[in-house]
């Protein structure tokens, strides 16, 4: 291995974050940190101080020290830059180039370090991209939060079909002379005089189904009761008290996150950065991928993946530097340049990176157009449609964030696919599915006061589980013996920034 340690430490040798990068023990490292000061003596003036061993090539950090620990055999010269970037991504995370402030922002600077070097050997990456890398979205929370929007809407509606009902109860006993069955929300609704399925059948026949404006009341109800601070557990508590089962929810929120990865597990991910133009000219379009793999069994350790490229734009495709790069040129097959050594295990290891940047003529994925026309009054009637323009696409979640006026105004929806919300200064259109099938879609509405540039810049999202480059991993098999090997994998395709401007 060229780089054993990264370590930021003081100048007594007193180690604040250390990131080894290969297997040692902490004896073995604390050992070779508390050497690191005593080499120091004589005011040396030098960058890199080497022993019998080891040598340590280190920069000063205020009362601190950016240290490296490499073997001999490494190139000085890209241990020097490799330092340097090192020396860069500290004052990144630390405001304060102080022990309490490292000590705070450790966990960052693992992460970072981890961007910089793996398995010992440094990544072809610079500042910018180990700050992207780091900030990574979670593709898990967005479906958790995904799950949790919906069963706080789906509670609302049972909430509110409950309520006309128990109201329809009183006016017909009101108008036949008898008291009403109960006097409240939870009085005796639930009592063991009415069995628990009585009151729940009417409730499942009432809610909406296909209508869409009865979309649009469930959402922006919804809202109104997320603003006023009341959360799924309170819903659910209060459907229980009415004799309502609301267990369900819970489930499918239980079984989205679950995860049942194998002991070869392949992850995709792809990142689009893209900014339209209002009349549909692509300004800026960069695709970014990373095919991630993680074993959890020792013995699939000498694998290599089978990956099929069936995209024709000019993918920019680059592989890990111990990934044998001439046999994935020639045959499409990751695996490690060393016959003998084997990936390793309970981590995430990096093998494949693809970029598609804009060459022209690529479609994006997505088109929307935005028309606003100004009337008299001040009046401005806006018409939104999209489109999906790359068919084996499959994108769940659309939202599309259309801005709307500052000040006083005045918002009429007229004609939408599957609903909207407004929050504060912003109409959140969502659509559920977007897919071959279900391809497009119109949101009409008109605001006054508006302009038409009141309306941009657009700004779209969504989650996807279908890749945008054409990118498959068709098997997995030993490196020796060339069996098959079973494997898990899962796909992720989402918008960093996608904007209509």
């Amino acid at each position: 291995m060229v780089l054993i340690a990264a370590t930021v430490c003081t100048k007594s040798g007193k180690a604040l974050v250390s990131r080894q990068f290969v297997e040692m023990t902490k004896a073995r490292i604390e050992g070779l940190l508390a050497a690191f000061p005593k080499l120091m003596t004589g005011g040396r003036q030098h960058t890199f101080i080497e022993t019998e061993s080891v040598r340590y090539v280190y920069q000063p950090l205020d009362k601190l020290y950016m240290l490296l620990i490499t073997t001999k055999a490494s190139n000085i010269l890209e241990d020097l830059e490799t330092l340097r970037l090192f020396s860069r991504v500290v004052p990144e995370y630390c405001t304060q180039l102080t022990e309490a402030e490292v000590l705070n922002q450790a966990f960052n600077l693992l992460f970072a370090f981890d961007e910089i070097v793996a398995l010992g050997y440094r990544e072809s990456v610079n500042l910018a991209q180990v700050r992207s890398f780091v900030e990574m979205d979670s593709h898990e929370e967005k479906i958790y939060q995904a799950v949790r929007q919906t069963q706080e809407r789906e509670a609302a509606n049972r909430m509110r079909e409950r309520a006309k009902e128990l109201q329809r109860e009183r006016l017909e006993a009101a108008k036949r002379g008898q008291p009403p069955r109960s006097s409240g929300f939870g009085s005796g609704f639930g009592s063991s005089s009415l069995p628990q399925t009585t009151p729940a059948e009417p409730t499942t026949e009432k809610i909406p189904t296909t209508p869409v404006r009865e979309t649009r009341t469930t959402t922006r109800s919804a809202m109104k009761l997320g603003s006023r601070g009341t959360d799924t557990e309170s819903f659910v508590s209060r459907l229980r008290s009415e004799g309502d089962v609301a267990a369900a929810p819970v489930k499918i929120e239980k079984t989205v996150v679950t995860t049942n990865n194998k002991d070869v597990h392949l992850r995709f991910e792809e990142r689009l950065n893209l900014v339209a133009g209002r009349d549909g000219d692509i300004q800026s379009f960069e695709l970014s991928g990373l095919l991630t793999l993680r074993i959890s069994n020792e013995q699939f350790g000498k694998i290599q993946v089978h990956v099929d490229n069936k995209d024709t734009r000019p993918l920019q495709l680059q592989t890990h530097p111990n990934v044998d790069k001439e046999h994935f040129r020639t045959s499409g097959v990751v695996r490690l340049k060393a016959a003998q050594r084997a990936f390793p295990v309970n981590s995430d290891v990096g093998v494949l990176k693809w970029r598609l940047a804009n060459t022209g003529d690529t479609p994006q994925p997505l088109s929307v157009n935005c028309w606003p026309s100004e009337g008299a009054n001040g009046t401005c009637d806006v018409n939104i449609e999209y489109e999906l323009e790359q068919e084996h696409l499959v994108l769940a979640d659309v939202n599309i964030n259309i801005p709307l006026p500052a000040g006083n105004t005045t918002l009429v929806v007229h004609q939408w696919e599957g609903s909207y919300t407004q929050k504060g200064k912003m109409l959140v259109w969502n659509i559920p599915l977007i897919n071959k099938q279900q391809k497009s879609g119109t949101l009409e509405f008109t605001v006054t006061p508006a302009i038409r540039n009141d309306f941009f810049p657009l700004s779209v999202t969504w989650t996807s589980e279908t890749p945008l480059a054409m990118l498959t991993a068709t098997k997995v098999t030993t490196a020796e013996e060339g069996n098959n090997v079973d494997f898990s994998q899962e796909i992720s395709f989402h918008p960093d920034k996608y904007e209509i401007v």
